[in-house]
């Protein structure tokens, strides 16, 4: 079995987005050209299952209002994995930065979660230990 890399879930993840996962409030305004527009809190979610780690909540604000939420991950060490920053326009800017533990059961967006977790296990079907997630 060939070694699972950063860059491989990365691949996996990137290429599992589409309109389907996003948001449903925001799916309608999904352009395949920002991918990762509102994909934020699914993609920390599958992270976390792969890696573990610590899911982070930070605040997006507009000309210093807070207009929602940006999610990302920690890992050991203080190392940060954030596959969505891209999102955002030049003018929203995120701020904070608090640790958020995992909820026990997935109740918003479960769905779009379920989806992009099921289509990344496919793509890096063989890469991972049976069980392991």
């Amino acid at each position: 079995m060939e070694p699972l890399l950063l860059t491989d879930i990365e691949a996996a993840v990137r290429s599992s987005w589409d309109a389907d996962t996003t948001t449903p409030a925001h799916r309608a305004q999904w352009d395949p050209g920002n991918p990762a527009r509102d994909q934020c809190g699914v993609t920390a979610l599958v992270i976390n299952v792969l890696l573990g780690g610590e899911l982070i909540r930070g605040e997006v604000r507009v000309d210093g209002v807070r207009v929602d939420h940006h999610w990302w991950n920690r890992l050991g060490m203080g190392i940060e994995i954030d596959l969505t920053r891209e999102q955002f326009a030049p003018h929203e800017r995120v701020s904070g930065g608090v640790a958020v533990e995992r909820p026990a059961e997935i109740v918003r967006l479960r769905e779009e979660y379920e989806l992009l977790r099921a289509r990344v296990l496919e793509r890096l079907r063989g890469r991972i230990r049976a069980g392991a997630v």
